[in-house]
């Protein structure tokens, strides 16, 4: 017989053994599985061939088997033994995870849960544990099927009265339910239904770290974007008889005495409690916890994975308040810590480390800079900054790096200044333009994941590049930007149409004519058409405003409206008739024909359209002040006595009825309109 203690055995040669888990004899099936057991701890090679020989199927046969048949110590000892091979290779877990092992462990914890009230309660206690730390560390991986716990409404509820009934069973049910959580409000939802708020905020008052560290993982991914749930979790309690509200109990939990896990998993807590609108940005555990605690978790003396994690969760506090910006910015050195995280480290040898590093400090400098000019200027200053963004847009450990690195630039091309001196002294716009070809070559051949938010965002920095002021919008043109633009215009994505056409817009702006030539070339009348038809209200806007700027100055109105001023009316006419457009859409079709009215020629296609003249009269005694004001503009740049042809076309404009509406008009109380009207009237020859 063998001995309960056998050590080490290479199963391999013991095929005996193997042969024996199917033995009718539970002591000799118990005895072999504790062998296989031994063997297989701390070996990933006896794992590897203990799945190859086709034994896992067994151990979960043995392990389901509540008959009594099998007797607990052996389905015990198959918990264990599956534990250990889930802690093997990726390889060993997927093969775990394509044997189905976590339905059959949620099967087996919810049988267990069915007999808590039963005398031999106590006998289940081992076996439940061992399943649910099967569980957790089958979960860790990618590919486990975690929505399953959420396939029985009765499974979250269940596990969390499990998780009450031992130390084990609380860090093992938090980490578990954390891994289900990939912050979907769905998942959220769900494991507040399930009442995770209440147990996961009770365990908040344990003295073991261990088990605060998975309740506030947990507690954190349910509350990320998600107002709902923030709000309950900042009106729990951690104890209904002392009261202790959760966010006292998170507030304390970042004091420098708690270890630097639970203080950023608390402060990560707080973090998207406020980002969801639970805690204001005046909040004392915002203002006096959460922000210090994550600057301080930032310093360089931290070791690098703590950095990381506070820098990131930092960027996340930070992106949308100004105040919380400039307060963080001039704390405890942060812009030179975060820039450490940018330089190489000899200590780190890991090369997704080394990313991950550069990934949170380009992040949060991102955050930093989002809003406040001096902030930007102080970053911009740091010594080998710019040097590193752009390294960063060119990185080619992937897109992620080069993603955060885009972002930061975006926030730091929203100063004029820098984009007249630092951004042109270090050429950023040629890697940024290399970027954008690379991204929109890997959309176009279906890449990797990632390249469309690259796209994006890059996209909105190249907005900024192409502003009238900037000195990098002619080489950009010059690098084939216009023709980039426009195929960004052709994307399914709204956020691509928009920072295409809005980019196409700057670019028009003040442009010579060959510039205003190219884009209405490259872009083509057809697709103006689809953009003017854009669900996207934003996109609509910025055609319009991109029709504007291509039409301004005489010249060059007039050379544009005799090449497509059929489809430039037609356009302006399909705005102005659609009933849904709002007030602002209206207003910039009226200014494109004010536009129009300003041309030396172009203006008779105005006036030899009596559709267009009708509808500016009636926008004229529009309820709408604003649409009021722009088509007297027009009518204004219409009957402009030095113009040639004033007199006729005040005399058409008289015989339509359009001089009585302005008499009319002379009345008004909205002192805009009046001086409008006033200004209007003022041309007519013998007004």
């Amino acid at each position: 017989m063998v001995s309960l203690m056998q050590p080490y055995m290479d199963v391999e040669s013991s095929r005996s053994y193997i042969d024996e888990l199917y033995s009718p004899s539970g002591q000799k099936c118990l005895e072999a599985i504790i062998c296989l057991k031994n063997s297989v701890i701390g070996s990933n090679r006896q794992k590897g061939s203990v799945i190859a020989q086709g034994v896992v199927p067994r151990l979960l046969q043995l392990l389901s088997d509540s008959t009594g048949r099998v007797g607990d110590r052996v389905r015990l000892e198959s918990a264990v033994t599956l534990g250990s091979l889930a802690k093997g290779t990726d390889q060993h877990v997927r093969a775990l995870i394509e044997l189905n092992v976590v339905p059959l462990l949620l099967q087996v914890l919810l049988a267990s849960t069915n007999r808590c009230n039963e005398p031999d309660d106590d006998n289940q206690t081992p076996l439940v544990e061992a399943c649910l730390r099967c569980l957790r560390t089958v979960f860790h991986h990618t590919a486990a099927p975690v929505h399953a716990i959420y396939q029985d409404p009765g499974l979250v509820p269940r596990l969390l009265a499990l998780a009450s009934k031992s130390v084990t069973n609380q860090v093992c049910v938090a980490t578990i339910l954390t891994a289900a959580c990939k912050q979907t409000a769905e998942e959220q939802n769900a494991l507040s239904r399930g009442g995770a708020v209440g147990a996961l905020a009770t365990q908040l008052d344990s003295p073991l770290s261990d088990v605060q560290l998975p309740a506030l993982a947990c507690l954190a991914n349910m509350c990320y974007q998600n107002h709902t749930v923030s709000a309950l979790v900042a009106a729990a309690t951690t104890n209904s008889s002392q009261g202790r509200a959760v966010p006292v109990a998170l507030g304390q939990l970042m004091g420098r005495e708690r270890s630097a896990l639970v203080q950023l998993e608390a402060a990560r807590c707080v973090a998207y409690m406020h980002r969801a609108g639970a805690l204001t940005s005046t909040d004392p555990r915002v203002v006096y916890r959460a922000l210090p605690c994550l600057v301080r978790l930032c310093h360089r003396e931290r070791p690098p994975r703590e950095r990381v994690a506070a820098a990131e969760t930092l960027a996340y506090l930070t992106e949308v308040d100004t105040d919380l910006q400039r307060l963080a910015s001039i704390s405890n050195h942060l812009i030179s810590n975060l820039a450490e995280l940018l330089k190489p480290h000899p200590s780190v040898l890991d090369a997704t480390l080394s990313q991950d590093m550069r990934q949170a400090a380009f992040r949060a400098f991102a955050s930093l800079g989002a809003n406040d000019e001096d902030i930007r200027k102080r970053i911009i200053e740091t010594e080998n900054l710019m040097e590193q963004v752009v390294g960063g847009l060119q990185d080619p450990g992937g897109p992620r790096v080069r993603l955060a690195a885009v972002r930061c630039l975006h926030s730091l091309s929203r100063s004029v200044q820098q984009l007249r001196t630092t951004f042109q002294d270090h050429a950023v716009w040629r890697p940024l333009m290399q970027l954008l070809h690379g991204a929109d070559r890997g959309l176009e051949g279906r890449g990797l994941e990632g390249e469309e938010d690259l796209l994006t965002v890059a996209s909105s920095t190249l907005c900024n590049l192409l502003l009238e002021f900037s000195p990098s919008k002619e080489p950009i043109l010059e690098s084939g930007g216009v023709e980039l633009l426009c195929s960004l215009t052709r994307r399914p994505d709204p956020a691509l149409r928009l920072n295409g056409i809005w980019a196409l817009m700057n670019v028009a702006f003040q442009a010579e004519q060959r510039v205003k030539s190219q884009i209405l070339s490259c872009l083509g009348t057809d697709q103006i058409f689809r953009l003017l038809a854009d669900p996207e209200l934003a996109v609509l806007m910025k055609t319009l405003g991109l029709l504007r700027n291509l039409l301004s100055t005489k010249a060059h109105i007039d050379r544009i409206m005799a090449e497509h001023a059929a489809h430039v009316m037609q356009a302006v006419i399909l705005v102005l008739e659609d009933p849904e457009h709002p007030a602002d859409v209206k207003e910039q079709a009226l200014c494109i024909l004010a536009n129009v009215a300003d041309g030396d020629r172009a203006r008779d296609h105005i006036m030899a359209n009596e559709d267009v003249l009708k509808k500016l009269m009636d926008y004229m005694m529009h309820s709408n002040v604003k649409l009021q004001v722009a088509a007297i503009f027009c009518v204004c740049n219409l009957v402009w006595r030095e113009e040639d042809g004033a007199a006729q076309r005040q005399a058409r404009l008289r015989e339509l009825g359009l001089y009585r509406i302005l008499q009319q008009l002379r009345h008004t109380k909205d002192s805009q309109l009046f001086e409008k009207v006033k200004a209007a009237m003022s041309q007519f020859t013998d007004a």
